[in-house]
């Protein structure tokens, strides 16, 4: 499964990769962290077009901060563009966490392959936060 980085957590899925690699679950099962340069959305994109690139290429966005407020939102966007079979927004509860403490880290990585394991449970769920 491939996850969109939103633009901010860049040094962040670096260190998730990290984690994935050193508990083995990239043996398991396939899970790539995918920047914003390397599928040229810029990185001044509005939630609108980062949740319909994500969706039309079948990857699961991972942010930190997406707006809440406005008609380009990413709240608004998966009000009015979400259906049963779209993929989940995942949102790190605390991305300073993430950074400084490894069991918090661990906890992200975890939910993150639950969520692919499960992916067809989590269609339509919108957005999960973790960990």
């Amino acid at each position: 499964m491939n996850f969109l980085v939103d633009h901010n957590l860049r040094g962040h899925s670096v260190i998730l990769a990290g984690s994935l690699v050193a508990s083995d679950w990239l043996e398991i099962i396939p899970i790539r962290f995918v920047l914003f340069e390397e599928v040229d959305l810029a990185t001044t994109s509005d939630d609108r077009v980062v949740w319909q690139y994500a969706q039309d290429n079948q990857m699961i966005l991972i942010t930190a901060n997406r707006s809440m407020k406005g008609k380009d939102s990413l709240e608004q966007v998966m009000r009015e563009e979400n259906t049963p079979t779209s993929l989940p927004i995942v949102t790190i509860g605390n991305i300073d966490r993430l950074m400084a403490e490894p069991n918090y880290r661990e906890r992200c990585v975890d939910r993150l392959v639950d969520i692919v394991i499960d992916i067809e449970d989590y269609k339509g769920a919108r957005r999960i936060f973790i960990p």
